[in-house]
């Protein structure tokens, strides 16, 4: 009987080492010397400092700066751990809300959202990225048109002309990759970071 095991034992502890120690050293090893930025997080720089991700979103509430697609992302209540409160891109916790187009609370929150950009830039279609959460509740990204929509509001904000501003969102489109994969998009951080280094000049 021993016979039979051994073999079968050997050969799980080999192929553990390889495919639990080896193989994700070696893999671990090659994006570092290929891809390092890539493989330490897509970090974003500003005066050596690590300030976020070109992967994961961040929340920008203030009128002054683009804003990005809602997050749906939650984290647990710290009054009552049963519960969950809203953390809009909680990384710790990607997720889409699961609400259906039957949701009360989704139909609510979208009206509300549509109301609070109609007054923001009467006229102008509202770009559905604007209302509408991704199912990571990550996405960094925003379309064109959604930083487009909201050119007016940022420009008046920060006292600059829109056609400064409108250019600044162009330099900032991203293509598909390749030309034919994705869909074009703009980052928000690195967008609002330009926003920044355009006013202190």
């Amino acid at each position: 009987m021993l016979k039979e095991i051994r073999p079968a034992i050997v050969m799980m502890v080999v192929l553990t080492v390889i495919t639990g120690l080896v193989y994700p050293l070696a893999m671990t090893e090659i994006a570092q010397l290929v891809f390092p930025r890539q493989a330490n997080g897509s970090l974003i720089l500003k005066d050596g400092k690590a300030i976020g991700s070109e992967l994961i979103g961040q929340s920008f509430s203030e009128a002054r700066y683009f804003h990005g697609r809602p997050s749906a992302t939650s984290a647990p209540d710290p009054a009552d751990s049963s519960k969950s409160v809203a953390a809009p891109y909680n990384a710790a916790n990607s997720s889409g809300s699961n609400a259906g187009p039957t949701s009360k609370a989704l139909i609510e929150r979208i009206q509300g959202d549509v109301d609070k950009l109609k007054a923001e830039n009467p006229g102008a279609a509202i770009p559905v990225d604007l209302v509408t959460t991704s199912a990571s509740g990550l996405d960094p990204h925003v379309t064109p048109a959604a930083a487009w929509f909201q050119v007016p509001r940022v420009a008046r904000e920060r006292s600059l002309p829109e056609a400064r501003v409108r250019e600044l969102v162009e330099r900032h489109v991203e293509g598909r990759f390749l030309g034919v994969l994705g869909e074009p998009r703009v980052n928000v951080l690195r967008l609002n970071i330009a926003l920044d280094a355009l006013k202190s000049q």
